[in-house]
């Protein structure tokens, strides 16, 4: 049985010289490269560098969906070094919004259906009026009834968003969470995660390589090679995309 061993003091999510090698084309990688940080319970924080930096693999290590080669991650209070691969999917079920791609989606239901099976799948009921309320944030009221097949990249995306919402998880993970979408969208997805994070005292960690999209967050944290370069309290787009395009 999984038990949470936190304060409400301790972190939503703590990583501890967390060190993963794996291949990266002819050679092998190692990134992130013993990478220390906390994530506060409340905040918003994004994790920008360049492609090959290892914010993805942080996140994958994150989330129990790969494990580091060395180092420790406590996920609101679990230590995940010693959880089964069912322990570890409990976790995530009841925990964690994962909003990586769209490959959680199931293209033969609906809109509705989807968002829905994702709270079932948390351990919750399909309330119909917080599955409502999710779909009124993310603008999909007019396409609930339609299958996935029949949306837009970006409004797959959408759905994912929702998923992720609508069990109203301890710690949100998000890997380039607007990649897939139009200004407008990506800025009413980026919105609804802020508001989360305040309203609900969430924890939101997001991977991005938009300075505009960082710009939402508390607080972001720069990679490069791995390693934590730095990091910026109070983001502007300006101020990340000047730190991104500096040489290092």
């Amino acid at each position: 049985m999984l038990k949470a061993g936190s304060t409400a003091a301790a972190p939503a999510l703590q990583l501890e010289e967390v060190r993963r090698v794996h291949s990266g084309g002819c050679d092998r990688v190692t990134a992130p490269a013993g990478v220390t940080l906390g994530f506060e319970r409340g905040t918003f924080t994004a994790l920008v560098g360049p492609s090959g930096s290892g914010k993805s693999m942080l996140m994958h290590c994150a989330a129990g969906l790969d494990r580091p080669d060395s180092g420790r991650v406590v996920l609101d209070g679990v230590s995940l070094g010693s959880r089964s691969e069912r322990e570890l999917a409990l976790l995530r079920r009841g925990r964690v919004g994962l909003i990586f791609g769209v490959h959680r989606l199931q293209q033969g239901l609906t809109v509705y259906q989807n968002i829905a099976m994702a709270r079932r799948i948390a351990g919750h009921r399909a309330v119909p009026q917080q599955v409502d309320a999710v779909l009124r944030r993310l603008g999909l009221c007019a396409v609930r009834h339609r299958p996935m097949s029949e949306l837009s990249d970006g409004g797959r995306q959408r759905v994912t968003v929702a998923q992720a919402l609508v069990s109203h998880p301890a710690v949100i993970l998000a890997d380039e969470p607007t990649g897939a979408l139009d200004a407008p969208s990506a800025r009413q997805v980026l919105e609804l995660l802020r508001g989360y994070v305040r309203a609900a005292r969430r924890t939101v960690v997001m991977a991005t390589h938009d300075p505009v999209a960082a710009s939402y967050a508390d607080r972001v944290i720069f990679l490069r090679d791995g390693a934590v370069e730095g990091e910026v309290h109070r983001p502007t787009a300006h101020a990340v995309a000047e730190r991104l395009n500096a040489r290092p």
